[in-house]
């Protein structure tokens, strides 16, 4: 498992580095300027200070080899956008926020998902089980965002009972939370359903329920474990995906968070805000993987870990 996880690292800080060079290319690319129209009022020699302080006076391959070289002990440059203040005082001061949002939705996704995942799946009641495989379709095939809209009418504006901008108390965090959480409640809800079926069909399971073990106990005690395998599976890239993949509802909800902290810095073009966010996502998705890997390896001991790096 050593082995393997130091494998998937190198793998890991190969991919990061792909991610970074394509990222910054991509971004020389693009028409536009950090600094929009501020040049045309700019003294000539107080341009050439602006371009020498951000490296932008050098050829882009020179500015990709700097920008390296400091990303690597850690520093990931002053926004060019607010001057004088370093990104990495932006990202800690707005990661936090984004964090909670996402480990609310991802505890919601799962919770709600896997109940009603086991509800489908043993209901006696037919039209129980189309009903929650309704709401999971509906779940699928509706964005989030309108979800979000909906619930900040009825709920927000309409009813009043939740407040709609920031995330000030725990009652803020309802609505945000639960937009990001439907669609992947819907997708582990089928998951889970699915799985149960056929774990309930494997001979193992057909003995205890012989011996007359109780249906509860065979349930959570044999069948769940090996039910959750593709649960677990998914929810190492759905916790990236709800921690990186806010932005809209973060927009929606005025949340000081990463989220909304990228759209604007691509608005505007803040290129060493865009690097360390990427940086910052990228670095991420990679650690959970690993993450979810070892994980599953724990959970079904049939996963060979070492085979499946080879």
């Amino acid at each position: 498992m050593f082995r393997y996880t130091l494998k998937r690292l190198a793998v890991g800080a190969l991919t990061l580095t792909a991610l970074a060079t394509i990222t910054f290319f991509l971004m020389k690319i693009i028409p536009g300027s950090p600094f929009g129209g501020q040049l045309a009022q700019l003294s000539p020699e107080v341009r050439e200070m602006l371009y020498a302080q951000y490296n932008l006076d050098k050829s882009i391959p020179e500015q990709f080899m700097i920008y390296l070289q400091n990303a690597i002990t850690g520093d990931f440059g002053d926004s060019m956008t607010r001057k004088g203040t370093a990104v990495t005082d932006i990202i800690a001061r707005c990661l936090p926020a984004t964090i909670k949002l996402g480990l609310a939705a991802f505890t919601i996704a799962i919770t709600v998902g896997v109940t009603l995942g086991i509800v489908a799946a043993f209901t006696k009641r037919k039209w129980v089980e189309n009903l929650v495989m309704f709401v999971a379709t509906i779940g699928i095939s509706v964005p989030s965002f309108l979800y979000a809209m909906l619930l900040m009418i009825v709920f927000g504006v309409m009813l009043g009972w939740l407040p709609i901008i920031g995330l000030k108390t725990p009652l803020h965090y309802i609505m945000p939370a639960f937009s990001l959480a439907l669609y992947p409640i819907s997708m582990i809800t089928r998951l889970v359903r699915t799985s149960m079926k056929e774990v309930m069909k494997q001979d193992y399971i057909v003995l205890a329920r012989s011996k007359g073990t109780p249906t509860i106990k065979v349930i959570l005690g044999h069948a769940l474990k090996n039910c959750l395998i593709p649960v677990v599976t998914y929810a190492g890239p759905l916790l990236a995906f709800l921690i990186t993949g806010s932005f809209v509802i973060e927009s929606l909800f005025s949340i000081p968070g990463i989220g909304s902290e990228f759209v604007n810095s691509v608005t505007n073009r803040d290129y060493t805000m865009i690097m360390a966010l990427t940086i910052l996502f990228g670095s991420f998705i990679i650690i959970v993987n690993i993450l979810t890997d070892l994980l599953v390896a724990l959970i079904d001991p049939r996963v060979k870990l070492e085979k499946k790096a080879s």
